[in-house]
């Protein structure tokens, strides 16, 4: 890591704190401070309050990123004009695939869409920009979740009981903590009409520089559009659609 040395340097001190958190799965006091050559006592001062802003957590005796970065970089994103980013990737996806494509964040407890391509097809998904979409039962919902600390899932979800939409939908939070064991196994999501009974959907992650998920990739449509034999191949799709976007904000 390159030092950086300002006209703050307890801001600094912080970023190379931040810095050396990212580098290591939890560090001590002691770590940090001895492993940046840092004094004892500001060090001590400057992770407090670093632990009460949010930006790091505390647990058994060691430090760690707090999860306010990432909502950070979840907006900084955003403010990186996502949505033109991902034009590209959205055409690519609709053109493959022939359904209505999408771009989604999370955004409180949802998932939110920023971008649509309509379906060239005549049976067309209906949805719009803004629309909100339960997080444990849509596609984009369980990408933008799957990679997160489970703390954080059980901040967004916090009972273990699920409002059922349609008869496919996972209702319990236990069984659909192994679902997203899942989609990070296999690298993408997919909604077989748990939602909306009838209308399917692939979903894939975009990460950021720091492998953290900022959006999702996703393509809906009515079942028979989407058949069995054909979900694998449009997976492939949107991941590859998914890389490219991610490559662009990397």
């Amino acid at each position: 890591m390159k030092t950086i040395s300002t006209q703050v340097p307890a801001v600094d001190k912080a970023v190379r704190i931040l810095h050396f958190l990212a580098q290591h799965d939890g560090a001590t006091y002691s770590q940090i401070y001895q492993g940046l050559s840092l004094p004892q006592s500001s060090t001590s001062t400057l992770l407090a309050s670093l632990v009460a802003n949010g930006l790091l957590r505390q647990h058994e005796g060691k430090y760690f990123l707090g999860l306010m970065l990432y909502e950070f970089g979840s907006k900084s994103v955003e403010q990186f004009n996502l949505r033109e980013l991902a034009a590209e990737s959205l055409i690519y996806l609709r053109d493959k695939t022939h359904l209505a494509c999408h771009l989604g964040v999370l955004d409180g407890n949802s998932a939110i869409y920023l971008a649509k391509l309509e379906s060239p097809n005549a049976i067309m998904v209906k949805s719009w920009l803004g629309k909100r979409l339960s997080l444990h039962c849509s596609g984009l919902g369980k990408v933008l979740l799957a990679w997160l600390p489970e703390d954080k899932i059980d901040e967004l979800l916090p009972d273990e009981q699920l409002p059922r939409h349609t008869n496919h939908t996972i209702t319990t939070k236990t069984a659909f903590k192994k679902a997203l064991a899942e989609v990070r196994k296999n690298g993408w999501a997919f909604d077989d009409g748990e939602d909306l009974e009838g209308i399917t959907c692939i979903a894939v992650p975009v990460f950021d520089h720091s492998g953290n998920v900022v959006a999702a990739i996703s393509s809906s449509g009515v079942a028979f559009q989407m058949p069995a034999d054909k979900v694998k191949s449009f997976a492939q799709y949107a991941i590859e659609a998914a890389t490219l976007l991610t490559q662009k904000i990397k």
